[in-house]
């Protein structure tokens, strides 16, 4: 088992609950090979996981009180309540399945709390010391967040947060100690995770404006220097005969047909054409909490003998929200192939290891699931309070965002399409016109024709 050493609101289609300037005490960006961790050889394919947007709260913030119940309703959909058995649930998993190492791909904290951002290194700490490597990057919410909160009885009580200074100290023994070059300008770096693979840990999140804006920026970009940065990169890796996967917070492509902004990169454009210039063809993200893969649409319409690179961008579900997964992928040095395909956390398994009475989490999936189809439900219906339907009518069209909206951010829609489209309250939203929801309806109903949760896919040779 490889082992590291231990050196020392934009989201509209989630918001509801029912859709969706760089560092600067870095080292300099030389490659430092010699000093850092080195996997031991492996005979065959290496097993690893990808989680992301976990949006840890730590319990002592919170006090299950009038405050907190009301923004746990008003929100996106997380299950806050139970964050700190989630997580631990996971880290129960990773110590009963013993993945070489596992990616963590931002938004690790609700909102950036120091409170959450300690809690969480000290459980990843316990997965290391299982044998088990973390590599981690930030998210648009854990840096210099303005509002990080704690709860108490009816109020919300601002509470110490991060800076982008201190992300690299507090995480450094997952992923910046061992990293083999870190960009000057952002909190980016690289690392060899594994026998001829390396990891492109990319960050893509604007935070320094924060403070000044009052809120955390959303959206996001990688800086023209961080670009020429990877190019460095790339090279190093040819030459030390290595394949790299890339990850990143935010999404290179776009995962949903809806006209929103803030999930996608900024200048994903220029961001893909450089990806593609250096032969990185798999991008994990997150951001936009629901399960969805995508693969560059000029790659797929464009003409097969014009030598362009398909690019796939993997974003997995966040851990927080309903079904609460991660991706469980492998690496084979000799092929290069890579898989994927989600998993659900099994807290039902961890509450019965631990002699949990909560019923909750001893039938976790149960309760998670009716938990965000009743949210669903509800909040569908609030948008039909005016519209000029039975309560009948409402009810099924209600169903129907239910059902649906359940299936999409797991990445399972098209298995439950035939049925769903043949509910009276499905023709009812489709001819509607103009709206947000209807629009959604329909972007969650078309066809895809690949699998959202599953993939296999040869890495680039550098």
């Amino acid at each position: 088992m490889m082992k590291k050493s231990v050196v020392s609101a934009l989201s509209a289609l989630i918001l509801t609950g029912i859709v969706l300037t760089g560092c600067k005490d870095t080292e300099p960006s030389v490659f430092s090979l010699e000093t850092a961790a080195q996997p031991e050889p492996s005979n065959g394919p290496v097993s690893f996981w990808v989680a992301t947007d976990l949006h840890y709260l730590d319990k002592a913030l919170e006090d299950g009180g009038e405050a907190f119940q009301t923004y746990v309703n008003g929100g996106d959909g997380k299950m806050l309540p139970y964050s700190d058995e989630l997580t631990e649930a996971f880290v129960h998993d990773i110590r009963q399945k013993k993945p070489e190492f596992v990616i963590l791909s931002g938004d690790l904290t609700n909102n950036g709390e120091a409170g959450s951002h300690k809690e969480l290194t000290k459980k990843l700490k316990q997965v290391e010391a299982s044998g088990t490597s973390v590599y981690v990057i930030p998210g648009n919410h854990d840096l210099n967040n303005p509002w990080a909160r704690s709860f108490k009885n009816d109020k919300q009580l601002k509470s110490e947060h991060i800076t982008d200074k201190d992300f690299p100290r507090l995480y450094g023994d997952f992923g910046y100690n061992e990293a083999i070059s870190r960009d000057q300008n952002s909190l980016s770096y690289v690392v060899n995770a594994a026998p001829g693979l390396w990891l492109l840990m990319l960050d893509s999140n604007q935070y320094h404006n924060n403070e000044k804006y009052g809120f955390p920026q959303t959206d996001g970009r990688l800086l023209p220097e961080t670009l020429s940065w990877i190019e460095d990169c790339v090279q190093e890796a040819a030459r030390q005969h290595a394949s790299i996967i890339t990850v990143m917070h935010h999404n290179l492509l776009s995962h949903t047909s809806m006209p929103v902004s803030g999930f996608k990169l900024n200048n994903s454009q220029e961001s893909l054409k450089r990806l593609r210039k250096n032969g990185l063809n798999l991008v994990l993200s997150g951001h936009i909490h629901m399960q969805d893969i995508r693969r560059d649409p000029g790659a797929i319409t464009g003409d097969s003998s014009s030598g362009l690179l398909t690019v796939y961008d993997i974003a997995t579900s966040a851990m927080a929200v309903n079904p609460h997964q991660y991706g469980e992928m492998t690496f084979d040095p000799a092929s290069r192939a890579v898989t994927y395909k989600t998993s659900a956390v099994n807290v039902e398994g961890w509450a019965a290891a631990n002699g949990i009475e909560d019923a909750n989490l001893l039938h976790f999936k149960t309760y998670a699931e009716q938990t965000f189809a009743r949210n669903s439900y509800n909040k569908a219906l609030e948008r039909l309070q005016d519209a000029p339907f039975t309560e009948d009518q409402k009810a099924s069209m209600a169903e129907v965002m239910s059902r649906l909206n359940v299936n999409y951010f797991a990445g399972t829609a098209g298995s439950v399409l035939e049925e769903i489209k043949a509910m009276p309250g499905y023709k009812l939203w489709e001819n509607m016109e103009g709206g947000f929801m209807p629009g959604y309806i329909r972007s969650m109903a078309r066809e895809q024709g690949w699998s959202k949760v599953s993939l296999e896919i040869i890495l680039t040779r550098h």
